[in-house]
């Protein structure tokens, strides 16, 4: 089926909310395993129903943000979600203190009751209303973003169409779209300090009625993340600092020489080449097709799944105006269906967009075969394993993209990594600081992001740009306004991915059937137990981030970029 043709209907909630009294009500009278188990189900049919038209809305609406009608379904579910979210809460409540819980753990496995036990965490009737506006304020945010209409080159580009001109050869276009792209970041800065401020206030305030100090225990209950905590990321950050942020420094030397200037200034950062960055020879459907032809060549299951994806129509890749400004994957579980979103704009992130959000459609598809909806989606964390690592699963496969100009693109995409993670780990630093400061005002905010920043990407020159040189920069990065502590998760899967990577030099065929393995697990166990599973080092480890990098330098320094 496909997606144009899938059933969307409005839920009512008022149907929801009886269906879900009754059945807990029923699950907490019922004397048998065998009945807990059927309600379990019952239950886990409405909420597939209920989830699966909240996704086919979110999809409609980031595909036209402009669209009344889409506006309406997405504003209705940003008011019910919360008193969904609050049922779901009570199962899980119910769940937890069933006197069959070792029946039901032999049953449907111990990951569950971890899930059941932090989400309960996360919410109760007293921060309803509050959920319902923080969802408001995250849509607001993501919509101002979508309206940016840019006037450059003559044209009213949004900021994905913009983005191309930031890696042209020529220094004043890269230096002027810059400006234009960040100017309007700053044209509208008052109202997204708003939006931030009340999205502070509002977290804090949840927090502190779920009895927690501050917003940085709850943010982590609603990430699920079972297994490790605030510390050990903290250690994590300080290995970045250590080991990863000199060789960035020393890249972004290398490509000052490569490029034929005395030093960068950010605005060129994005050309890494002086004969420009490797970009792909075709348009988004030409890409498709290559995306077919390297698929059924990686292995069966993939090209299974990707002649589903194409089949049904489940993916959407243009750059708009009215376009959410973003990537993703969104599963819709009762049509048993990834869906990839991406802003296309014929640049070399085209192919990374495309196999990251392939990683984790085709994680949704493998995965698929799990009953309870909690086995189907890992955590973020673990699911960002997929997305990355699937970028350099598919390296040998770039010449169908980029034809003479692969290895450029290889050389680029590692260096590219390598480069992420002193950002990804900022990100995190930030945001426990933010919520560690609730009260700090919006220029308070931004000093310290700058502050932050020198630490983290000391090569940054902003040449005198006044909304970056003023700390300004995060207010670009939607995960934290709308999805608050979603980065790190992105740092952790890197360190993992660039595992892969070197595994792959080594013997492909064994680590490509890891892979496999790991994305059918989905979310059945938790992160640090589908590293294991994969046959990876855990982040946190002593050693592996020094040794990541270690590979990951040697790789590059074997590479005579010179000649690009």
């Amino acid at each position: 089926m496909k997606f144009s043709q899938f059933d969307y209907k409005r839920p009512s909630i008022e149907v929801i909310r009886l269906q879900f009294e009754e059945l807990i009500d029923d699950f907490n009278k019922a004397d048998t395993v065998r009945r807990q188990e059927e309600i379990i189900l019952k239950i886990n049919s409405i909420r597939i129903e209920f989830e699966s038209m909240m996704n086919i809305a979110f999809i409609r609406y980031s595909i036209n943000t402009a669209d009344v009608n889409n506006e309406k379904e997405q504003d209705y579910f940003d008011e019910i979600s919360p008193e969904y979210r609050e049922l779901v809460s009570k199962f899980y409540q119910s769940l937890d203190a069933s006197p069959h819980k070792s029946g039901l753990i032999k049953r449907f496995g111990s990951q569950l009751f971890d899930v059941a036990r932090s989400v309960v965490k996360t919410i109760s009737p007293n921060i309803v209303n509050d959920l319902k506006k923080e969802n408001h304020l995250s849509n607001r945010y993501m919509k101002l973003k979508a309206s940016a209409k840019i006037n450059f080159n003559n044209s009213d580009l949004s900021l994905p169409e913009l983005e191309p001109f930031m890696e042209s050869q020529d220094r004043e276009i890269r230096h002027g779209a810059f400006n234009a792209y960040w100017g309007f970041f700053a044209s509208k800065a008052d109202e997204l300090d708003n939006i931030f401020d009340n999205l502070v206030k509002l977290r804090t305030n949840m927090a502190k009625v779920l009895g927690y100090e501050n917003f940085i225990g709850l943010g982590y209950a609603r990430m699920r993340r079972i297994d490790y905590d605030a510390e050990m990321v903290d250690k994590f950050r300080q290995k970045i600092k250590k080991y990863v942020v000199p060789v960035i420094t020393k890249l972004r030397q290398r490509q000052a020489k490569r490029i034929g200037l005395d030093n960068l200034k950010v605005y060129d950062l994005f050309l890494m080449f002086k004969s420009g960055n490797a970009n792909p020879k075709g348009n988004p459907e030409w890409i498709v097709a290559q995306g077919e032809k390297m698929y059924k060549e990686l292995s069966p299951q993939t090209g299974e799944f990707f002649d589903f994806m194409t089949n049904n129509e489940l993916m959407d890749l243009y750059s708009r105006k009215g376009k959410a400004d973003m990537g993703y994957c969104e599963y819709i579980p009762k049509y048993q269906s990834p869906f990839i979103f991406a802003n296309m704009n014929k640049t070399d992130d085209d192919i990374t967009v495309l196999t990251h959000e392939a990683g984790h459609a085709f994680q949704s598809y493998m995965s698929r075969h799990f009953e309870l909806k909690e086995y189907t989606e890992p955590t973020m964390e673990s699911a960002e394993i997929h997305s990355m690592s699937m970028e350099f699963i598919t390296w040998k496969w770039m010449d169908y993209f980029f034809g003479k100009d692969s290895e450029k693109f290889r050389f680029s995409h590692l260096s590219n990594a390598l480069s992420f993670l002193p950002y990804g780990v900022l990100v995190d630093d930030f945001q426990h600081w933010v919520y560690a400061n609730p009260d700090a005002s919006p220029s308070e905010r931004k000093s310290k992001w700058r502050e932050m920043e020198k630490e983290y990407m000391p090569h940054l020159d902003y040449d005198g740009n006044e909304f970056l040189e003023s700390g300004g920069r995060w207010q670009k990065q939607g995960h934290i306004y709308e999805m608050p502590f979603y980065y790190i998760d992105y740092a952790l899967a890197q360190i993992c991915a660039l595992q892969f990577r070197s595994k792959i030099e080594t013997n492909f065929d064994q680590t490509l059937n890891d892979y496999i393995k790991l994305c059918k697990a989905g979310g059945s166990k938790p992160f640090l137990q589908l590293v294991e599973l994969a046959g990876l080092k855990s982040p946190f480890d002593d050693n592996v981030i020094e040794s990541c990098v270690e590979a990951s330098e040697k790789w590059l320094d074997e590479i005579d970029d010179s000649k690009f």
